[in-house]
């Protein structure tokens, strides 16, 4: 239960039709072994005690009692095992029926939920047994004493020492339904929606199920439980295949293999659900609940959740090949309509054979052709100084050539030399204002080209560098445009790489596979005496995978430090150590919050996915903003 999440199991035990007392021992051994494995939430199948497909039995007195019978075993069972757990069965109360979920914890039965939606097309005819329990709220004694149990639809089950635990339930046409329940229940605040189902095969069905609850999951911001009849069933008319879903805001985290049963497990991140959810000001409660609370102790969860290193890049082959294509249109886009509106006479890109500048000038290539400009009008500067490199300096110049751009070449070494004097800043200095001097002469060089030409400086500045401030203020810090600003640098290799992968033009393929070999440097410091590069980028601050990561997390998941080093670990174990994650993650947060200044000034530039850290948009925080809270997790962890 620690940092926000909790694991969640559905199962389809062994059935047999109209057999309760049977089925109830195999939802019961179930229901141990989901306990041991640390779920705290279970759920099982619509009428599984009595099974789905009973047809008119449901009448029977005799199969009424011995569901009741069965539940009253599943809630004495229950008492230890510290799991709420929702399994179906036939209610009966005054003159009508009803397809109901039972939610029971230690030991007692908290709520029965009646199905709302009554299907009778097709192969269902649930209205000649059931009535829907949208209106219904009573209170009955199932087992003949005092305590009395609500029937009612419009139930939230909550755990008192967390709030974010909060489950819902709607039982399988509820989902399929125009007004599926759910809404209500997440606007009013269940962050777990439960879906006890009986849902036949039939061609097609398995994925538009997947889609269904997948997308249900991702429009209600909510973990999402579907658990499906087993093929136990009876197949008069139907086969069920115990098809069971787990998705969390759109992501399938467990699916099971249809007719084989069995539990499925997910561990859910709640603490995220609850946080997003108070971002978005369309969750606002309008419904009248009946809230029933219940205790949940807070062990200790070992994760077993897929924790993406690389949370910008699709791990999948075809879908990074897409997502490539779709960020470079979005940038070359934004790009043309900015220059086809203020008249540009052309684009002026600082290139310096690194990976920014190449990203650039191929999004800025795109832009002009969308914009009918021609390719000479992609004007590349590169302005060699003391730490360039004969490797990056031929990189620069062919890949100007490759993109048919017009190439101009401006040294700037007497000029930084002359500010130097100026200043009063010795040669054999190196401090950042050796290094900065550069960064806002080549700038400057850049302005007054593009007022030479009538064109626009496009910004080469990526997501990462903003997030760690580095970059010089009022040198590569500002452009006209700044096409790379939500493009994080785990996510520009592939840009390129992908680029290089399309490309038929033999030069430029050569000298963006020789990029993507460069390691990442500003190269502001001489070469090392080899002509080597000297001031490597990941050396001084990190590695980029690492702060990537942190970024992700922190800004679109809200995830604390503590569970920032918790999920690192998970996703870098066997590549980083724990200390060594926990040295950069302080670089991070400090950097983070020291360098907003930077941010809070940004130029424009296209938005490319859900992270970004524009003031305009996404990310507005006080420049003075203290990192304390963020930065004492030592003190925390060891209880200060």
């Amino acid at each position: 239960m620690k940092d926000g999440f909790v694991r969640v199991a559905a199962g389809s035990p062994e059935l047999r039709v109209a057999d309760t007392r049977f089925n109830g021992e195999k939802i019961l051994e179930m229901m141990r072994e989901m306990a041991a494995n640390g779920a705290k939430i279970a759920v099982f199948p619509e009428m599984c005690i009595t099974g789905y497909t009973i047809q008119d039995l449901v009448f029977q007195p005799v199969l009424l009692q011995g569901a009741m019978e069965a539940l009253q075993k599943i809630a004495a069972a229950s008492d230890g095992l510290d799991m709420l757990t929702v399994v179906g069965l036939p209610v009966a109360c005054k003159n009508s029926l009803y397809n109901c979920a039972a939610i029971v914890k230690n030991g007692k039965i908290l709520g029965l939920i009646p199905k709302t939606h009554i299907p009778n097309y097709g192969e269902f005819y649930e209205a000649r047994h059931f009535a829907s329990g949208k209106d219904i709220c009573e209170q009955i004694s199932a087992f003949g004493g005092e305590a009395l149990i609500p029937l009612c639809a419009n139930q939230i089950f909550s755990a008192k020492d967390m709030p974010d635990l909060c489950v819902g339930v709607e039982i399988c046409e509820d989902l399929w339904a125009p007004n599926p329940p759910g809404t209500e229940l997440a606007l009013s605040g269940a962050t777990i929606l439960v879906n006890p189902s009986a849902s036949d095969e039939v061609v097609g069905k398995a994925e538009y199920r997947r889609q269904l609850v997948a997308g249900q999951s991702a429009r209600l911001v909510c973990c999402y439980i579907y658990c499906d009849a087993n093929w136990g069933e009876s197949t008069q008319d139907m086969v069920f295949g115990g098809h069971n879903i787990i998705a969390e805001n759109g992501v399938i985290l467990a699916e099971s293999t249809r007719f084989e049963g069995g539990a499925i497990y997910a561990d859910v991140d709640v603490g995220f659900l609850a946080a997003e959810r108070r971002r978005m000001n369309t969750f606002r409660s309008h419904a009248e609940m009946t809230r029933q609370s219940f205790t949940m102790r807070r062990d200790s969860l070992d994760l077993h959740r897929f924790v993406d290193p690389m949370p910008f890049v699709p791990s999948d082959p075809a879908k990074r090949e897409a997502r490539c294509e779709e960020i470079l249109s979005i940038q070359a886009h934004g790009l043309a309509r900015r220059l086809m509106h203020t008249h540009a006479g052309c684009a002026v890109v600082g290139v310096s054979g690194g990976l920014d500048s190449t990203l650039a000038m191929l999004v800025a290539a795109r832009a002009l052709k969308i914009a009918g400009l021609p390719a000479e009008t992609l004007l590349a500067v590169t302005m060699p100084c003391f730490g360039t490199t004969n490797r990056t300096y031929q990189n620069a110049l062919k890949l100007a050539q490759g993109l048919g751009a017009r190439l101009k070449e401006v040294r700037i070494g007497d000029a930084v030399k002359q500010h130097f004097l100026d200043i009063g800043l010795p040669e054999t200095d190196r401090s950042v204002s050796y290094e900065n001097s550069q960064a806002r002469e080549r700038t400057q060089v850049l302005m007054d080209l593009a007022n030479m030409h009538g064109g626009l400086v496009i910004g080469t500045g990526d997501l990462s560098e903003l997030a760690l401030g580095w970059a010089t203020y009022n040198g590569d810090h500002m452009s006209m445009y700044g096409v790379n600003a939500s493009v994080p640098k785990t996510l520009i290799r592939y840009l390129v790489r992908y680029c290089a992968d399309k490309t038929d033009n033999a030069l430029l393929r050569e000298v963006l596979l020789d990029v993507l070999d460069t390691p990442v440097s500003p190269e502001l410091l001489p070469p090392e005496e080899n002509g080597e590069i000297a001031q490597k980028t990941e050396d001084l601050v990190g590695p980029y995978e690492l702060h990537d990561f942190f970024l992700y997390h922190m800004v679109r998941r809200y995830a604390s430090p503590e569970k920032l080093l918790r999920l690192a670990n998970v996703a870098f174990a066997g590549k980083f150590e724990g200390d060594f994650i926990e040295k950069w993650l302080k670089t991070f947060l400090r950097r983070f919050f020291q360098q907003q200044f930077k941010r809070s000034c940004l130029p424009d530039g296209p938005k490319v996915g859900t992270v970004t850290l524009s003031p305009r948009g996404d990310w507005r925080m006080p420049t003075d903003a203290f990192a304390t809270l963020w930065t004492e997790f030592d003190r925390r962890r060891t209880g200060f």
